[in-house]
């Protein structure tokens, strides 16, 4: 790719891939569609904001969110490249789409301030927006907007010194953050009738995760400042938010409500299966590895599963007999149902930016390191289904799980 990947996607388990990801530089977007055996479809170039954003939908239309004179925009970009519908959602000229997600019936976006490569560097910086999330219909009318206050952040790792603590560390006071941008990891997620929308201090990484109602745009309930961490959607309106870094390695299910209904002493890129089975490789950034597979189980308990070396991970897939893969450690490895560990292929690699794991037909796996797009051969079998990431979030990489469009007369007229 002529980038830095962003996402790879797929309408279908037979292909092809699209490909999202930088160009010559950050500045710009490129979508890039290819099938399995590698031959370039079509690509096309645009304007970029540092942060590529794309979803598949189930037509097969990649949506590609960028900056143009009228503002930021949408555009369905047709499974043979051209241009099909653009809807450009009203914001304010230092707006940015930190997140969005497809819907039924339209759209949701969390709104940040712009980064600095479309604010300009060197230039008279003007007060940064108000995060918020709004949701959109398929033509961009706005149907409401949530403005997101972070507040003071605080946490007991993130200590300091100074002549008021006599040079000795110490938990630093809360502070308001300067700047507040989308989590990097899984910022925007949508299950049932409930929206998980991560918002973090840029500077700490100390953030908190807002759940609002879709329906109505209420927020109904807000986690603790805490450091951020990978998210899952767990079932219909329950979520597992991850939190690593300052000390914290957690991961906590919430559910319809935003109460909090269970905690693991691990965190890591996992998996919901149909049965409800959490699952996936930890990723704990300390080497030499302590990392294991773990699985989460009732109680608040781990069942450990095979140590892991290295760290940077792709997100992993799962197949209907329960076997997961993923990219670690310059290997690409599975863990079966029995939680044994298989290697599958290894090479000298040591590439850390890498993006989710594809299980498509015939046992073809597909994941993305840096710039490139690797496929192989495997013998695992169809993709599971369930909540997380198996099903329509790992193919087409839209995070959104049991939406009906119930009460969809009622929502588009009522007042954003």
């Amino acid at each position: 790719m002529p980038g830095q990947i962003w996402s790879v996607a797929s309408p279908d388990p037979s292909g092809p891939l699209y490909v999202t990801s930088y160009g010559a530089s950050p500045s710009e977007t490129v979508v890039t569609v290819v099938d399995l055996a590698g031959s370039v479809a079509w690509q096309r170039t645009f304007a970029g904001t540092g942060r590529p954003r794309s979803r598949l939908s189930t037509d097969g239309v990649l949506w590609v969110a960028y900056p143009d004179q009228a503002g930021r925009v949408l555009e369905g970009v047709l499974p043979d490249g051209s241009t099909g519908r653009t809807v450009a959602p009203e914001c304010g000229p230092d707006d940015e789409v930190g997140a969005f997600v497809l819907l039924d019936d339209g759209f949701c976006i969390a709104w940040a301030g712009a980064s600095r490569l479309l604010r300009g560097l060197g230039t008279q910086q003007t007060p940064r927006p108000q995060p918020r999330v709004a949701r959109y219909t398929q033509e961009g009318t706005c149907l409401w907007s949530t403005p997101i206050v972070l507040g003071a952040v605080s946490h007991p790792g993130v200590v300091g010194m100074g002549v008021e603590t006599g040079w000795e560390k110490r938990p630093l006071r809360p502070w308001v953050p300067e700047e507040v941008g989308v989590d990097r990891w899984d910022p925007l997620l949508v299950s049932g009738d409930r929206v998980a929308a991560g918002f973090t201090d840029t500077r700490s990484g100390i953030g908190r995760t807002f759940f609002l109602d879709l329906d109505s745009g209420e927020i109904v309930s807000v986690t603790s400042p805490a450091p951020t961490g990978r998210k899952a959607i767990a079932g219909p309106g329950e979520f597992l938010i991850g939190s690593q870094g300052y000390g914290a390695f957690t991961t906590s299910r919430y559910d319809r409500e935003g109460g909090e209904t269970a905690r693991w002493a691990s965190h890591g890129a996992m998996l919901v299966n149909e049965q409800g089975t959490i699952c996936g490789p930890e990723l704990e950034n300390v080497l030499p590895s302590t990392s294991r597979f773990r699985r989460l189980a009732q109680g608040n308990t781990l069942v450990d599963g095979p140590s892991l070396t290295g760290y940077y991970t792709s997100c992993p897939a799962m197949d209907r007999e329960g076997t997961t893969v993923f990219w670690r450690d310059g290997k690409l490895l599975a863990v079966d149902a029995d939680l044994a560990l298989h290697e599958l292929f290894a090479m000298g690699d040591d590439r850390n930016v890498m993006g989710r794991t594809l299980l498509l037909a015939d046992g073809r796996v597909v994941v993305s390191l840096n710039s490139e797009v690797l496929v192989f051969h495997s013998p695992l079998g169809h993709l599971a289904e369930g909540p997380w990431p198996c099903g329509d979030a790992n193919l087409r990489g839209n995070p959104v799980t049991d939406h009906s469009a119930r009460h969809v007369e009622q929502r588009t007229n009522r007042s954003p």
